[in-house]
């Protein structure tokens, strides 16, 4: 039998997808980097050379047609699908609620809700088929999903709806021996969070500079929860920054 594990990982071109890419290279997946920018993604398979095999497709998580695309192509070259990371995901500008258009709304769960949704459909089905049976999906949830920040109700209803997602596909998938888990993650350290080091809005209406961590503990954690046999699953996973105002009063 062979010894091939296939991963495909969304938004793999920066940040906590192109940590985790390399990373599940380093444990021997083969990846299938999926993404909006090419340049990025070939960037990111470049640094995973020296690990293993990688395949850029450039895909479009709000286009269900690009999806589509993205597993027909990791099908027809690797012929199987043993892992799935639903990491891509988009925010919205922090202005109130009350203010946010149906244009930014609509695109955030676009994204973030209907992308992961309909790439678990493509994945689940192609887990269920093949031989051996089975694989695992792992959502990026964000410890939003517990919590929001002020002035991020896209955001956050998103990824409260992914605990769902992940919690109604691992049931669903227990029949096909299919494991699915979330990952929430509080203030690594990449492009998108550097905005923390000049000051965040707290609730309580001032700003304060907010510790991070090394994005390198996601990729690690993931690889944790991806390299699992498949009669074990870490259903929900929280890696955060210990210094920063989530859990207690401030």
């Amino acid at each position: 039998m062979s010894d091939l594990k296939v991963a495909i990982v969304t938004g793999a071109g920066s940040g906590i997808g192109r940590a985790c890419a390399l990373g599940l290279m380093k444990a021997g997946f083969s990846l299938v980097l999926a993404g909006r920018r090419k340049d990025a993604l070939e960037d990111t398979a470049q640094r995973g050379k020296a690990f293993g095999k990688s395949l850029v497709v450039p895909s479009d998580m709000t286009d269900p047609a690009s999806i589509a695309a993205l597993f027909a192509v990791t099908m027809k070259e690797f012929g199987r699908l043993d892992l799935l990371f639903n990491n891509a995901g988009v925010g919205t500008p922090p202005v109130p609620l009350e203010d946010l258009t149906l244009e930014q709304w609509q695109t955030t769960v676009n994204t973030n809700l209907t992308g992961p949704f309909l790439c678990t459909q493509h994945a689940f089905r192609i887990m269920k088929d093949q031989t051996p049976q089975g694989g695992r999906i792992i959502n990026n949830g964000s410890i939003s999903a517990y919590a929001p920040r002020p002035f991020s109700s896209p955001y956050t209803a998103t990824k409260h709806a992914i605990s769902g997602l992940t919690r109604a596909t691992s049931l669903d998938g227990r029949a096909y021996n299919i494991a699915c888990g979330q990952i929430d993650v509080g203030n690594a350290a990449t492009e998108m969070t550097e905005r923390m080091t000049a000051g965040v809005l707290q609730p309580r209406g001032d700003k304060m500079i907010e510790p991070r961590m090394d994005v390198q503990n996601v990729a690690d954690a993931i690889v944790f929860m991806a390299t699992r046999p498949l009669d074990a699953n870490a259903l929900f996973l929280n890696i955060m920054a210990t210094q920063m105002p989530f859990v207690g009063r401030g």
